[in-house]
């Protein structure tokens, strides 16, 4: 799958939740070409911004769209890498903030 396929795709699917790519386009399609090389190398489309073990149980909490994207657009308005944003943020009704890390430690590699 190329990019722009995969940018198409997910924005249709995620735009109807609410759920908006970051506006910097150029971050955007570096993490989608992350997320095609993690498909590529471990068979799922891992977080690019954590370090996946290759074990798909193990990382099941960081498949994007990952278990802590809800909380982190609720919370900051964007998930850790960036990739998505909330409604408010993408309408410029709230700031961004840092993003801190919600993985356990224990499932940090």
């Amino acid at each position: 799958m190329k990019v722009e396929q995969l940018y198409t795709a997910l924005k249709k699917s995620q735009e109807a939740k609410g759920i908006y790519f970051n506006k910097d386009k150029d971050l955007v399609f570096e993490l989608l070409e992350s997320l095609i090389l993690n498909k590529e190398r471990y068979g799922y489309m891992a977080c690019p911004c954590r370090l996946a073990c290759g074990d798909r149980e193990k990382d099941k909490d960081i498949i994007c769209p990952c278990d802590y994207r809800a909380p982190d657009l609720e919370e900051f308005g964007a998930c850790f890498c960036g990739l998505y944003t909330s409604r408010k943020l993408h309408n410029n009704e709230m700031e961004s903030h840092y993003i801190p890390e919600r993985r356990p430690p224990e499932k940090i590699f």
